[in-house]
């Protein structure tokens, strides 16, 4: 049997990558597509109870390494648990966030040296990679004014934190797609909503064919 792809969806806040991708996943479960949805932090119980530790408003005392550890741990857990047991069924993996998104926020927004970052999460994925990368391309300003307007969405420590921390997140990701560029496919997202799935819907179909 032919191992799955596994696509994660990256991003900074309010980018629009969640909505994105279950539209995507529905889409592909309604074509026939053997296909499951998971997020990061979480995905699997322990990792979710990892995550709701991590994202915690009230924890805003957590130190930056502590926050940086928390998030290998509970990527740790659910790859093992889950994402390398359906790749190795021949599924398509849709995730929210992987590794590139520790290195953008816990890196070069927390200012953690980013090869520290990158050992951390080496030890904790191995071999096991996203096999691309789609960044949701859009500015801190228009992101955290989604948020803000979005009531219904949660609310975590990461959102609360200054417009500064957010410009520094999508500027680490710009120098992640410029380090590693064959690993990503840049959409703008500050477009519509239908022309937003429409793109990634187009890129995902060629890249699993």
């Amino acid at each position: 049997m032919n191992r799955g792809k596994f696509i994660a969806f990256e991003g900074g806040d309010g980018s629009g990558k969640s909505t994105i991708l279950e539209m995507i996943y529905d889409y592909l479960v309604s074509n026939g597509v053997k296909c499951i949805k998971t997020r990061e932090p979480g995905g699997i119980k322990i990792s979710e109870d990892i995550r709701s530790i991590i994202l915690d408003t009230k924890n805003t005392e957590m130190d930056r390494k502590t926050e940086a550890l928390l998030y290998a741990a509970a990527r740790r857990q659910h790859l093992v648990e889950k994402v390398i047991p359906e790749l190795n069924k021949g599924t398509i993996v849709l995730c929210d966030r992987f590794i590139y998104s520790s290195l953008a926020y816990q890196g070069y927004a927390r200012g953690i040296d980013i090869e520290e970052i990158s050992q951390i999460n080496k030890f904790a994925v191995g071999e096991y990679m996203p096999d691309l990368n789609v960044l949701f391309d859009v500015s801190p300003e228009v992101g955290l004014s989604r948020i803000n307007k979005n009531k219904d969405r949660e609310v975590n420590r990461l959102d609360l934190e200054k417009i500064d921390f957010h410009k520094k997140v999508m500027e680490g990701y710009y120098k992640l797609v410029e380090e590693n560029n064959d690993k990503f496919a840049i959409i703008n997202a500050e477009k519509s909503i239908d022309e937003v799935f429409n793109e990634v819907k187009e890129i995902i179909i060629n890249f699993i064919k």
